[in-house]
C-alpha cells in the first residue's frame, strides 16, 4: 500500500467531506448525508461503528454511522441537536464541509447471526446505529431466519425514518412493529413502551440474536423481557454510546468498568458487561 493509501485508510486523520443533503427527522433530530471531497478517501465500515465528525472552528463529536454498508461512497449520520457541535451541524447546508475520521468501534454480530432469527429492539434515536444492520440483514435475508424490528418513540412526531419504516413494514421478509408512549394526532397504532411488543413478537428464543439500543433504563427492561422469552445473556448485544468524546480512550469520558466504550465498544455482548450494566456509580 502506498503512502497516499495509508493516509486515506488511517482513522487518525481527518478528511474533508461535503454535505450532500440535510434531512430534518424530528424537531431536534436531523440527518447529514456526506460524500468525500476526494473520492479516493471513501472507506468501508461495519454496522455499529461510528465516526468522529468535526465542524470546522467549532469542535468534534462521535456519531454512529447510519448508512448502507454496501455504499461506502456515501456516509449518513443521524443525531440529535443537544450541544454546541451538533447544533452547529444542524445549521449546515448543501456544499458545506465537515471533517470526518474513522471508522471506530466494534460492530453488530451480523455474521454470527447467520442461520438464526434476529430481533432488533430500539427506541427513538437508537434506530440510527442499527439501521446499517437492517440494510445488511435484508440484503442477505436468505442467510438468516426471521427478522424482527421493534421500535418505540415518545410520540408519533418523534419517530425517526418514518417513511423508511413504512417501507419496511410492507416487506414480507421482516416483521416491523412500532409503538409510541403517547398517542397524538391521527395515530392509531400501538401505545405503550417498546417492551410491550416483545411478548407478541414471533421468533425462536433458543436460536435468536438480539440487538438493543436505547437509554439504559429502556435497555434494562428490554433485556429482562428478552430473558423472560428465553434468550441467553450471550445472545443479547447492546450499544453503550454514552459519554464518548475523543474516540481513542484518552480522555476517559466513556470509561465503563474496565472498558472504554469508544475502544472496546460501543457494541458489547451483554454477558461481558452484565456486572457493570445499570450501576449508576460506574
Amino acid at each position: 500500500m502506498g503512502d497516499e493509501e495509508d493516509m486515506a485508510a488511517s482513522p487518525m486523520l481527518t478528511h474533508s467531506y461535503v454535505v450532500k443533503h440535510v434531512q430534518r427527522e424530528t424537531y431536534d433530530t436531523f440527518t447529514l448525508e456526506l460524500e468525500p471531497k476526494n473520492k479516493t478517501q471513501a472507506f468501508s465500515f461495519a454496522p455499529g461503528q461510528f465516526n468522529m465528525l468535526y465542524v470546522f472552528g467549532v469542535g468534534e463529536v462521535p456519531i454512529s454511522i447510519s448508512s448502507d454498508p454496501t455504499r461506502p461512497e456515501t456516509l449518513v449520520h443521524t443525531t440529535r441537536a443537544v450541544g454546541t457541535v451538533t447544533n452547529a451541524m444542524r445549521k449546515l447546508r448543501r456544499g458545506d464541509l465537515v471533517g470526518v475520521r474513522g471508522p471506530f468501534g466494534t460492530s453488530w454480530p451480523v455474521e454470527e447471526a447467520k442461520g438464526r432469527d434476529v430481533v432488533i429492539v430500539t427506541g427513538g434515536i437508537g434506530l440510527p446505529p442499527l439501521r446499517p444492520s437492517v440494510y445488511q440483514l435484508l440484503s442477505k435475508k436468505q442467510e438468516y431466519g426471521k427478522l424482527v424490528l421493534l421500535y418505540g418513540a415518545r410520540t408519533p412526531e418523534d419517530i425517526v425514518y418514518g417513511q423508511e419504516i413504512e417501507q419496511w413494514r410492507k416487506r414480507s421478509d421482516i416483521a416491523v412493529d412500532v409503538t409510541v408512549d403517547r398517542a397524538t394526532g391521527q395515530w392509531r397504532g400501538n401505545v405503550g413502551v417498546v417492551t410491550t411488543l416483545i411478548p407478541k413478537a414471533t421468533f425462536d428464543p433458543a436460536n435468536t440474536i438480539a440487538m438493543v439500543v436505547g437509554p439504559e433504563i429502556m435497555m434494562r427492561f428490554t433485556i429482562a423481557e428478552l430473558q423472560r422469552r428465553g434468550l441467553r445473556d450471550e445472545s443479547i448485544y447492546i450499544s453503550m454510546e454514552r459519554n464518548m468524546k475523543c474516540g481513542f480512550g484518552f480522555c476517559g469520558h466513556c470509561q465503563f468498568g474496565p472498558f472504554f466504550v469508544c475502544k472496546d465498544g460501543p457494541v458489547f455482548r451483554y454477558d461481558r458487561v452484565k456486572p457493570f450494566f445499570g450501576k449508576g456509580e460506574i
